[in-house]
């Protein structure tokens, strides 16, 4: 029987939704593309803690980034932040796996 979830992506991609600076972080980017120092200012973090979450959810392939000129703006790929068909007001996150829904602000 072939199993269609991929169950390694899968958990990769729930751990690294795991901590939850890094749920703030994509629900942050539903506005659009920041940089590193917006991000950190948002977590109330150090440059190098947030840079420390922003690597392990672009290694899961949750964010990209986009360099332009000394910066890194970072922003949702296409297709991951996702708008219910049928209610057209809850918006989740697809993971391919599972959908991760996110209260509306």
């Amino acid at each position: 029987m072939k199993n269609s979830i991929r169950p390694q992506v899968c958990s990769y991609k729930l751990h690294a939704l795991a901590a939850p600076e890094r749920l703030r972080i994509l629900c942050f980017l539903r506005e659009g593309a920041r940089n590193v120092t917006e991000i950190a200012e948002l977590l109330g973090t150090t440059l190098v803690n947030a840079s420390h979450h922003i690597s392990v959810l672009r290694q899961a392939g949750l964010i990209r980034g986009k360099k332009s000129g000394r910066y890194v703006y970072y922003s949702l790929p296409p297709g991951l932040l996702q708008r219910d068909e049928r209610t057209d007001t809850v918006e989740y996150f697809d993971l391919g796996c599972c959908r991760l829904e996110v209260p509306s602000d």
